[in-house]
């Protein structure tokens, strides 16, 4: 059955990742023989730039052969690395209004994430939001010093403070408006609590594939994302769609990017039970993505669903 809004939540069998032992981790932390692993904090950012029909976000499918939803379409981020905390030069909230947005607790950790945030979309797209004023941006990243750059980024043979202070750049977290925060399921091996932002492409500078987990990239209009999705034709995490149809309302980037203040950070966690024969998979506040999974189904890549979160380079 479709309606207005695409298929029915139980038509959506192959429109979503998840792994084939779901169903026996999620038995295992009902009977209490699973204990959850810790997330690791991650940020993924939402690049939009207008076009003649709307804003398009960018957007990467990681390679098939990623362990962690592989052939999903996702966006750029990935997780926080502990030298993100180092001192940076900075434009924008302070750090004690980002600690109060993001809930955390400190500071440090407030400039880990966002540092995450502007370092994961230069590794990964190219893009870098950081100019030489706290009224500027690079309008260029192109070229074999940046390259250079970005490669000892990503791997971590320099620290994002250390390639900022080397160029005289500062980090404009100005640029950024924060759209939500989602933790991957308790059953899961792999877990992150991932802060998504969205940011507008900064004039002069182009996206490009930077990223050696992904196999393509592209803009993309959310309300065409969304309908691929809707067809069973790209693969998509939970957050990946919801955002999608999120953004689908607005007009203009700067439209988006309003929208991103004032929003409800709740963190967004899925809830597994066992309730008879089956298990109910819920995230709250997102109906759509409701599973039920009979106890006694197969264990196997086919089974129903999507998975809880984290940026393409996670």
């Amino acid at each position: 059955m479709t309606t207005e809004n695409g298929p029915e939540p139980s038509e959506r069998k192959s429109r979503g990742w998840n792994p084939d032992d779901w169903p026996s981790r999620i038995r295992a932390l009902a009977g209490g023989e699973l204990t959850p692993v810790t997330p690791r904090r991650a940020a993924t950012v939402l690049l939009l730039r207008d076009g003649a029909q709307g804003p398009s976000v960018h957007m990467l499918r990681r390679r098939a052969s990623m362990a962690f939803a592989g052939g999903a379409y996702a966006y750029p981020g990935g997780s926080v690395d502990p030298r993100d905390e180092r001192p940076v030069a900075w434009a924008g909230p302070s750090l004690a209004d980002w600690a109060a947005l993001l809930g955390v607790d400190e500071e440090a950790s407030a400039q880990a994430v966002v540092c995450a945030a502007v370092r994961e979309t230069f590794e990964e797209a190219g893009v870098l939001l950081a100019g030489s004023s706290p009224e500027t941006v690079v309008e260029d990243t192109t070229g074999e010093d940046w390259e250079a750059d970005r490669a000892a980024l990503v791997a971590r043979e320099q620290s994002f403070a250390e390639f900022l202070d080397r160029r005289g750049l500062v980090l404009r977290s100005d640029l950024l408006h924060c759209w939500a925060r989602w933790i991957t399921p308790e059953f899961e091996a792999r877990r992150y609590d991932t802060w998504f932002f969205v940011a507008g492409l900064p004039q002069g500078q182009r996206t490009r594939n930077a990223s050696t987990e992904a196999d393509r990239t592209v803009w993309i209009l959310p309300g065409e994302a969304a309908a691929g999705y809707d067809r069973g034709e790209l693969l998509m995490m939970p957050p990946t769609i919801a955002m999608l149809r999120e953004l689908q309302p607005y007009g203009s980037a700067a439209e988006a990017l309003a929208a991103g203040e004032g929003r409800d950070l709740t963190p967004v966690l899925a809830r597994a039970e066992l309730r008879g024969e089956e298990i109910v998979l819920s995230w709250p506040g997102h109906a759509e993505f409701t599973m039920h999974i009979p106890v006694s189904e197969p264990e196997t890549s086919a089974s129903t669903g999507s998975n809880g979160t984290a940026g393409a380079g996670s």
